[in-house]
């Protein structure tokens, strides 16, 4: 166990970027039974981060908030493991020095990411792979996950708080075409890729400066959202993942064949008499830490056949400055912390 004290970023309020503050000389928290210390090298951002930030302290199907301030925010890692605690960890064949990421603890806001050192149940973690760096590991677990969750294996029996039926993921091949709404962001360009690997036919939607990136990532076709319409164009879709989601996914189903179905990530309210005239299928998933899963795309990852997108890098002292990149949106994959 190292013997020093940590620094982490931390809230000791809600509100804007500005309320992030960057603290020194913290205990180093200790692993309980299960779980592994890890030093941290590197943290990706999401969503929930900013949500937390400003001022949201339950996530959608927990019982109560559980958020006391001050608390550090985050929930993907990728780092060193420093120690063990209980034979659960020793059992998952983990090891002082082993390299490893993650997504820790979601859906909760107890990831405690943005630090030096964090605590991190076994179950969370997978091996990073050893042909990508920290800074790419990082960026992977929560995007990943969403992307698997929703278009490949759901992989848990846990009951969503969004919807009454269990997510099934569409079988994707070469018959089926999918389109991905917000496709060069960090789920979206994992979405796609994923896909691609099922050998599906696949069009993104994102705006026209992403165009070249998305084409190398193997987009058969290309709809800039800031000149066309994408639901005036095309139809008889078999899937559409919406990673923007929210009330204006409802448009996404005109785009949609009979027996098709309509993914988005973020809720919003559809009609079920709509949906059930038009013959398809709307579906949400909560994403949920799974090692396991990890430990898939993981191989993906080692192999090329799926690769992690970098918008930009900031030092952990600068979480404010990552949060504002954010912010003014248009992200192109993943915005990551390092830690030295």
């Amino acid at each position: 166990m190292p013997t020093h004290t940590m620094r982490a970023v931390r809230l000791h309020e809600h509100g804007g970027p500005e309320v992030l503050r960057h603290d020194d000389e913290l205990p180093i928290p200790e692993p309980g039974p299960g779980e592994v210390l890890v030093r941290v090298h590197a943290v990706g951002i999401n969503p929930p981060d900013w949500y937390l930030r400003g001022g949201l302290t339950e996530v959608p199907g927990e019982p109560e908030a559980t958020v006391r301030l001050p608390v550090i925010p985050g929930t993907d890692v990728s780092g060193v493991v420093e120690a063990v605690a209980g034979d659960a960890a020793e059992a998952a064949g983990l090891a002082v020095g082993d390299e490893v990421f993650g997504l820790l603890r979601f859906p909760s806001f107890d990831g405690s990411a943005y630090a030096e050192y964090v605590t991190a149940p076994v179950s969370d973690l997978a091996r990073k792979p050893a042909g990508i760096d920290h800074v790419h590991a990082a960026g992977a677990p929560m995007a990943g996950l969403t992307a698997w969750q929703f278009l490949i294996e759901l992989g848990h029996d846990r009951p969503s708080p969004f919807q009454k039926a269990w997510h099934r993921p569409t079988a994707l091949d070469s018959d089926t075409t999918v389109l991905i709404n917000g496709a060069a962001g960090g789920v979206g360009h994992f979405a796609l890729q994923l896909a691609k690997w099922k050998g599906a036919r696949v069009i993104a939607v994102a705006s026209g400066a992403h165009e070249s990136f998305l084409g190398e990532l193997g987009a058969d076709q290309f709809i800039d959202y800031t000149k066309s319409r994408p639901e005036e164009l095309v139809h008889d879709i078999d899937l559409v993942l919406d990673t923007v989601g929210g009330p204006d996914s409802r448009r996404f189903l005109s785009t949609l064949k009979r027996g098709g179905a309509l993914f988005p990530v973020f809720p919003g309210e559809f009609d079920e008499e709509e949906t059930a005239k038009l013959g398809v299928t709307v579906s949400v998933a909560q994403v949920r830490s799974n090692g396991a899963q990890l430990a898939e795309l993981g191989r993906l990852l080692d192999a090329g056949t799926v690769r992690v997108a970098i918008d930009s890098t900031y030092a952990l002292a600068d979480a404010r400055a990552a949060h504002e990149r954010a912010a003014r949106g248009h992200i192109q994959g993943k915005i990551v912390l390092t830690v030295t």
